[in-house]
């Protein structure tokens, strides 16, 4: 006869996330001291951008700007209610979940240490002239002379160590940070208005890489380049989907507003929502529906263009 559990809220949070998420089928990517980071097991993504912190036992997803615990996490997951959660919980047997409960410590100064070192410390901004920054901004197809009009070289402090990243700085004084092996942002993350006077439309970008993307093919001269619509907007930067249906009020003071959200799961639900508040919404996204956004889109095509013309070089 098989054995159910009988968890309550309080039980399931109590247990391990990093066993459960195991169990579930994911893995981490990377560990860094207390810091486990994932490709999001709630929406696609190239990067590994969501965390479990196992001294807390707590998971934040960058992407998504949501966070919380094992609960939380479930209901995410599952797509459910907290009551339909517990339930589905309790209805497996013993043997197909076999978690272990998270190690609380009792220690408040390893806590509060742990917590410090977790914390990214901006330490100074200047003009990108790093040439590992500049590879990795090559790498994604965004000339450095671009990159710098609207982004910084940013040295910054995680785990008692220091690092360099291409930083974004949104309207709040907090930075997205990017290289090669690392995305994270410093608080307070928030999303960045780029106003050209007087304009009446405004284009939506999730990340600031979509945003550089855009602004690149706007200046390219191969032939995919030309189909996207050239248009002179303002410019809103997200920086998390999370923000998204927060800058409705900000949005609706346009005429009209060109979305070039991601083409995974969230990005496409976001699109299909803002289409159903007004006619003044406008699905830009269809012109790199095969790609997953619109940097993918830029690399590809820039790709396949050097292939077909070897020698020429990205015009731009």
């Amino acid at each position: 006869m098989k054995a159910y559990h009988h968890y309550t809220c309080k039980e399931l949070n109590d247990l391990d996330l990093v066993d459960f998420l195991e169990k579930l089928g994911h893995r981490p990517d990377k560990i860094r001291r207390q810091d486990y980071w994932y490709l999001s097991p709630l929406r696609d993504e190239r990067t590994p951008s969501f965390k479990v912190n196992r001294a807390f036992n707590i998971w934040y997803d960058h992407g998504l700007g949501k966070g919380g615990r094992l609960v939380d996490f479930g209901i995410e997951y599952f797509r459910c209610s907290i009551s339909e959660f517990i339930a589905k919980m309790n209805s497996e047997p013993c043997d197909n979940f076999l978690f272990q409960q998270h190690q609380h410590s009792d220690r408040k100064d390893s806590i509060s240490s742990s917590e410090k070192d977790s914390k990214i410390t901006i330490l100074n901004s200047t003009t990108i002239t790093d040439s590992t920054l500049a590879g990795y901004l090559n790498q994604r197809n965004i000339p450095l002379s671009l990159a710098s009009r609207y982004c910084e070289q940013v040295s910054f402090e995680l785990h008692c160590r220091k690092h360099l990243a291409i930083g974004f700085k949104n309207d709040l004084g907090g930075y997205e940070l990017r290289n090669q092996y690392f995305k994270g942002s410093s608080s307070p993350k928030a999303p960045r208005l780029i106003a050209i006077t007087g304009s009446e439309e405004l284009t939506v970008f999730e990340g600031f890489f979509n945003f550089l993307s855009f602004q690149t093919i706007q200046k390219c001269t191969f032939e995919k380049a030309r189909r996207l619509p050239k248009i002179q907007t303002n410019f809103l930067v997200l920086n998390s989907l999370s923000f998204f249906e927060k800058s409705r009020e900000r949005m609706e003071q346009y005429g009209r507003v060109h979305l070039f959200l991601d083409r995974d799961q969230m990005g496409i639900k976001s699109t299909q929502r803002a289409l159903e508040w007004s006619s003044k919404y406008i699905d830009q996204s269809t012109y790199y529906k095969n790609c997953k956004d619109l940097n993918d889109y830029l690399v590809k095509c820039l790709n396949q263009e050097l292939r077909q013309r070897p020698g020429k070089g990205m015009k731009i």
